[in-house]
């Protein structure tokens, strides 16, 4: 970029008056300055002020909200339900600032239970519409109807519940207008907020309408995965896990989408605490360490997951919009969404609507037939090796029936079981495994085999990378990373938060390879660094570790840089491409695979294998068309 000429002047800022110097008094502000501050906070566009008249009604017990909307929520939002409703003589008092059935002492905010609390939300909005609210309490002979700008009160007829009209949002701002975007956006916002909700509540019916039509409608159910399916799809459901954990006080459930099912924007993720939805960093950097083994590139997992933790072990009161949480110990957080996610992942699946066969090189013309149950149990290998086989393929599999000498020893992995080799003969009694019978190689990279419904694709390299991953992590158990001391230290100028770091981790830094002392009290100098980095940049290396132990578990940091060379070194050990195999070692390869956690994709998150049914096969060369 040019530089400005010297002849251009800078312009500098104006000053609030001719008199610069000048001080101003210090005043309060006016009542109706305050309601515009606040609702600046509280409203940012029409679909703020519906999430907010869905949390009250909410926590009025509703069982039905309607939501009511034209021009996107700009013209008219109302918001119908048939809760506990206000009695008459509270009405008024419930379009004041900060006026609220939610809580009356500081205990009460300390432990909030419920969705609203800090008593904005009405008043604002009251501030910057024309608000209306209908209400009749529960056993009382009428129901009363309140004008927000008159305070005026008259008879009306509703049933028990209440209902509050928002006309012409901003009409008392009409700059904030100019910021919103076309109707069709602004109601795809207001959609969204009420899908949140109804995610959270599937005990609770809700319906929004549009300039007078039905855009969206979901009913009360009794559980949860009917109305994940309702509310963002049947496939959602079926290409996820049951995630179900619980880590001292902290329970996590819900579903965790499987890799193959990640997005490239991360529009469907979903995380609640104690039934309110939030966005927080601790929460999504779990989730996303617990998907590092599994997710290719910068793909987004999709995920609706629900933790239940003591309210007061979490603060609510962070922000106007109540989005955003602060937790007494995030790293325990942390550590239990992290574990409940891996746990789910790892597990292997079972069925149509939990197999990676699910996922198709295809789209199916039509449901696919569900492959057979996953209880095939972990194979525990034995150390015996043939005396006319070399070392044998897979480690420790029970003996294997004689065979011709084979050349397996340059891959180290033990002996095939007997069972991990396609019988030659009564395939009516052999036993039906996921990932079927071998057939064929094809270019020396992938396993063509043959099961229950069709054909089954392995890449074998991804595949055995996998294994062969997952046998370092479980060698590794835990122990220190090598390091490789520096001949002349690497200094550089820290921050008090780095300084602090560095101290407080001493004892983990060298299980990460890292040796971070004190230079002196603004200095940190590093020693020494994990051998397989020695070329690297000590520095940036040394910042970026202690930013993480910074924010997160330190258990978790160690792990994460462990599985990082474990992943190199598992790359390097793994069967390459072009490397003949017989069939007896594609066999006891898918055997391994169905034995192995998350051996359906590489340690880089790519997909090791896909199933390609009959059905599809057929449509290929259009057979009983």
């Amino acid at each position: 970029m040019s530089a400005l000429p010297s002849s251009v002047p800078i312009p500098l800022p104006i000053p609030p008056d001719a008199d610069a110097s000048a001080r101003r008094p210090i005043r309060e502000l006016p009542d109706e300055l305050i309601s515009q501050i606040a609702a600046g906070e509280v409203v940012e566009r029409p679909a703020s002020v519906v999430r907010e008249l869905v949390d009250n009604a909410l926590d009025a017990g509703a069982t039905q909200v309607t939501v009511r909307l034209s021009a996107g929520g700009v013209r008219l939002i109302s918001v119908e339900d048939d809760g506990h409703g206000i009695p008459r003589d509270e009405l008024s008092v419930a379009l004041r600032r900060h006026a609220t059935s939610k809580i009356a002492s500081l205990g009460d905010l300390e432990t909030v239970g419920t969705m609203g609390f800090r008593g904005e939300a009405l008043a604002a909005v009251n501030s910057i519409a024309e608000l209306t609210l209908h209400s009749r309490a529960r056993g009382a002979d009428a129901a009363y109807a309140l004008d927000g700008r008159t305070g005026e009160l008259r008879q009306v007829a509703r049933s028990v519940g209440s209902t509050v009209e928002v006309r012409e949002l901003f009409y008392a701002t009409p700059a904030r207008r100019k910021f919103l975007k076309t109707d069709a956006t602004e109601l795809a916002h207001c959609v969204e907020a009420v899908r949140r909700h109804a995610l959270a509540r599937p005990d609770v019916g809700f319906a929004v309408w549009h300039e007078g039509k039905l855009v969206e409608q979901w009913r009360a159910t009794t559980a949860r995965d009917p109305r994940l399916a309702d509310a963002l799809s049947d496939d959602f459901v079926a290409r996820s896990v049951a995630v179900e954990h619980l880590l001292g006080a902290v329970r996590v459930e819900g579903r965790a989408g499987i890799p193959d099912a990640a997005r490239a924007r991360g529009d469907q993720q979903f995380f609640y605490v104690n039934g309110r939805f939030v966005r927080d960093k601790v929460l999504n950097h779990a989730v996303r360490s617990a998907y590092e083994d599994v997710l290719h590139g910068q793909r987004q997992p999709v995920y609706a997951l629900y933790l239940t933790i003591d309210p007061a072990r979490v603060d609510v009161n962070v922000h106007p919009t109540k989005i955003e949480v602060r937790f007494r110990d995030g790293r325990e957080v942390h550590q239990a969404v992290r574990q409940a996610v891996e746990k789910a992942l790892a597990a292997p699946r079972a069925g149509e609507a939990e197999t990676p066969a699910a996922a198709t090189l295809f789209p199916p013309p039509a449901p696919t037939p569900a492959l057979p149950v996953w209880t095939q149990p972990r194979m525990h290998f034995a150390a015996e090796r043939g005396t006319g086989d070399a070392a044998a393929m897979w480690p420790g599999a029970p003996a294997a029936a004689p065979a011709a000498p084979r050349t397996w020893a340059d891959l180290g992995l033990g002996t095939p079981a007997a069972s991990a080799v396609a019988p030659t003969s009564a395939p009516d009694t052999a036993p039906v495994w996921p990932l079927g019978r071998a057939l064929a190689q094809l270019h020396g990279i992938y396993i063509l085999a043959e099961n229950a419904q069709g054909l089954v694709i392995v890449d074998m390299h991804a595949a055995h990378e996998r294994i062969v991953y997952e046998r370092l992590k479980t060698q590794l158990a835990g122990a220190a990373i090598s390091s490789q001391p520096l001949l002349i230290p690497a200094t550089f100028a820290a921050t008090p938060q780095e300084v602090a770091t560095a101290e407080a981790c001493a004892g983990v830094l060298p299980t990460l390879g890292l040796e971070i002392t004190p230079f002196s009290p603004r200095t940190l100098a590093v020693r020494a660094v994990p051998g397989t980095l020695a070329d690297g940049d000590p520095v940036e290396l040394a910042r970026s570790v202690l930013a993480e132990l910074a924010q997160h578990d330190a258990s978790t940091v160690v792990q994460r840089a462990q599985n990082e060379l474990l992943g190199t070194m598992a790359c390097h050990g793994a069967v390459r491409a072009n490397r003949k195999l017989t069939v007896d070692e594609m066999n006891a390869l898918l055997r391994q695979m169905e034995a192995t956690e998350r051996s359906d994709q590489c340690n880089h998150g790519r997909p090791t294998w896909r199933q390609l049914s009959v059905r599809e096969l057929d449509g290929l060369f259009l057979r009983g068309r």
